[in-house]
């Protein structure tokens, strides 16, 4: 899978608290980000695969 370019307007004192947590993680900003969006989109996934369970009468998983 090729990569591809996102370009972003972002509030200059968001970009600066975005670096600050980057640099927390010793993190580029650009991998900061991707990393952000990979974790979010992987709890939506998860959130939805839990209700989809539960809809199918799996209530014991999420005790």
């Amino acid at each position: 899978m090729g990569s591809q370019v996102l370009s972003l307007r972002v509030d200059g004192e968001l970009l600066e608290r975005i670096r600050q947590h980057a640099a927390k993680r010793g993190m580029s900003v650009q991998d900061y980000v991707v990393r952000t969006l990979i974790r979010e989109d992987f709890d939506e996934r998860f959130k939805s695969s839990v209700d989809e369970t539960e809809k199918l009468g799996g209530r014991w998983l999420a005790t």
